[in-house]
């Protein structure tokens, strides 16, 4: 009999390697990764990104971003594009500043790559390194924040049907060259568990609950919203992801938005090719998504009376603060049967992701 984890592992996300060609054009890749702490009622989210690989411009340069319990914001820039390294076929990523820099030789330019644990303690001053299974890494501001981490990750829900093969999150049509930007979910749950360190304080984690994503492309949407969470009451399982964007596809702009739900290994799914998707969202605190397929309908409401955080996001100006976000949002989630009008969830949870970012002029009602 195969182990549900065991299946979990021959099974590969799409997108999960690094997409940058070589070329010189305007490129970035980010990825997000959130661990939530439900016993203590926070999260910390760690971003990653890399800006013009080739290092021929102004933006090159890659970016370590945490935000922290009760939204502590730390952020590390590394402009030594030869000191990041990605795996081109399955997630895995890393950038440092070395402890040792060598004799000075041109091979000392190389990126260290993946470490193990030990290596990664002797070798990088600071810096991060991730994959799949495992996150490590230490970050320390000049004059202010630190943080040091070190945890292992087992999937649970990656993106689609846990026993199938794995979907791309926008389609099929996410391997042509046409949207801007990419979009992919690459662990919609996980659990972690090991340490954080922020400020010195340590955060024990037992099978937290982990979510990943990242986006990659020339060009970052005009406008976006995000709502996400792994972590409601009393239903450890469930994890639930919803976004709208308003992004380029070939020489035109386009709004967009799906619903994803994993439970009880069962994947739900309300994106524009097989259901209609509205929503009626606030630049800030409030977010209501309705969609509806041929067999279940979804209810999703999102709010918050917190000031928003900023969060830096790469742009065609490189990485400015155009983001505002709460790791402790209220969000409550159901899910209908159509043809019975039965309830199949109703869920509730405090530490909601929520986000909005780019330009807004009012609230955005979908058409």
């Amino acid at each position: 009999m195969i182990r549900f984890s065991s299946l979990l592992d021959l099974q590969q996300v799409p997108h999960s390697g690094y997409h940058w060609s070589g070329s010189n054009h305007r490129f970035f890749e980010g990825w997000y990764f959130r661990i939530t702490l439900p016993k203590c009622q926070q999260s910390f989210a760690f971003m990653y990104s890399i800006e013009d690989p080739l290092g021929d411009s102004p933006y090159s340069g890659g970016a370590a971003q945490i935000l922290a319990p009760n939204d502590a914001y730390l952020c590390r820039t590394f402009p030594d594009v030869c000191q990041f390294w990605a795996w081109k076929e399955q997630l895995g990523l890393g950038h440092c500043r070395r402890s040792h820099p060598g004799n000075g030789d041109r091979a000392n330019d190389k990126p260290v790559g993946h470490l193990s644990a030990q290596q990664f303690h002797q070798m990088v001053c600071e810096g991060y390194q991730v994959s799949d299974r495992g996150h490590q890494g230490h970050l320390q501001e000049p004059n202010g924040n630190s943080a040091r981490w070190n945890y292992r990750i087992q999937p649970v829900y990656r993106w689609g049907n846990p026993w199938g093969l794995q979907q791309s999150t926008a389609g099929w049509l996410s391997f042509l060259p046409i949207f801007e930007p990419g979009w992919q979910i690459l662990m919609a749950h996980g659990l972690a568990t090991g340490w954080i360190e922020w400020n010195g304080t340590r955060y024990s984690l037992q099978n937290a609950p982990l979510y990943a994503e990242k986006n990659w492309g020339g060009s970052f949407p005009q406008k976006w919203f995000w709502i996400q969470c792994n972590a409601f009451d009393a239903m450890p399982d469930l994890t639930v992801t919803a976004v709208g964007g308003r992004r380029q596809v070939l020489w035109q702009m386009e709004s967009v938005g799906m619903v994803g739900i994993h439970h009880q290994g069962k994947f739900y799914e309300f994106v524009p090719w097989n259901a209609t998707v509205k929503w009626d969202v606030m630049p800030w605190g409030l977010w209501k998504m309705w969609a509806e397929s041929d067999r279940y309908r979804v209810e999703v409401i999102g709010s918050t009376s917190r000031e928003p955080a900023l969060v830096r996001v790469p742009t065609q100006d490189g990485l400015v603060f155009a983001c505002r976000d709460t790791t402790r949002g209220d969000l409550q989630v159901k899910l209908w049967e159509k043809a019975s009008d039965r309830l199949l969830l109703n869920a509730h949870s405090s530490l909601a992701g929520l986000e909005t970012g780019g330009s807004w002029d009012g609230v955005w009602r979908s058409s």
